[in-house]
């Protein structure tokens, strides 16, 4: 039994290594856009559905995390939702992302990170076509394999690669999930939540590198079960209230 264990940490180390060495110029631009946004007093967001929005909650209000990152959620497309089958019918209804993204406040200049592995469905298209006509950057997280050998859910046939400034592809296999066991069919093992925090940290990583280069400070948390950390988090949450809006 160990056998898969093993197969599928080398399987994600691998996956890691080639997220490493091919999205690495991607990952930097992001993050460069999100070092000017800052430097421009405009707000950061990120949004994703269902199991991609794990990667919103990962980014957002923790130790070690960018302060500046605002997460998007709509109650309907979170896991707590019951039956949580509904959650993938609201992330294929076409009109619900745009509405969604407008519950913030949203202006031109602003960055928004969309997480869907597939990218096929109308909630994070509809949110990227929203967020480019009012003048936002649009990055993305995607499977662009995966993306390409699907169709698109919205009715303008386009895929969320297709409507982004930056695509940032997390390399995994077509449909995610990536060990076979024998005698069972179907694959185990998705990798995305994986690869999705290590692309997300890495951009938050860059972003420091940047702002330190710059001669800024960067907002990052610490940990609030730290002596100190309580006092050090709400300094950061009073200086930088007007584009903190999770609060």
């Amino acid at each position: 039994m160990s056998k898969y264990i093993k197969q599928y940490k080398e399987y994600l180390s691998q996956l890691l290594d080639e997220v490493e060495k091919t999205q690495s110029d991607q990952i930097i631009q992001a993050a460069k856009i999100i070092v000017e946004a800052v430097a421009n007093d405009k707000s950061i967001y990120i949004f994703g559905a269902s199991h991609a929005g794990i990667i919103a909650e990962e980014a957002f209000y923790r130790t070690g995390g960018f302060a500046l990152i605002n997460p998007i959620f709509g109650s309907s497309l979170m896991l707590n939702t019951r039956p949580v089958t509904f959650t993938s019918l609201m992330e294929r209804m076409e009109g619900y992302g745009k509405e969604l993204l407008h519950t913030k406040p949203v202006q031109e200049g602003d960055v928004i990170l969309l997480h869907s592995v597939s990218g096929r469905n109308s909630v994070a298209i509809d949110m990227a076509m929203e967020a480019k006509e009012v003048g936002m950057t649009v990055i993305s997280i995607t499977n662009l394999n995966y993306s390409k050998q699907v169709t698109s859910r919205h009715s303008s046939g386009k895929r969320l690669f297709e409507c982004s400034d930056v695509v940032i592809d997390n390399r995994g296999v077509i449909g995610d999930s990536s060990i076979k066991v024998e005698g069972f069919d179907q694959k185990i093992g998705p990798s995305s939540t994986v690869t999705g925090a290590f692309i997300i940290h890495s951009i938050v990583l860059s972003v420091v590198d940047l702002m330190l280069e710059k001669g800024m400070t960067p907002p990052i948390f610490k940990s609030a079960n730290l002596d100190g950390g309580d006092q050090y988090n709400q300094a950061i949450l009073t200086k930088y209230k007007e584009r903190i809006h999770y609060m």
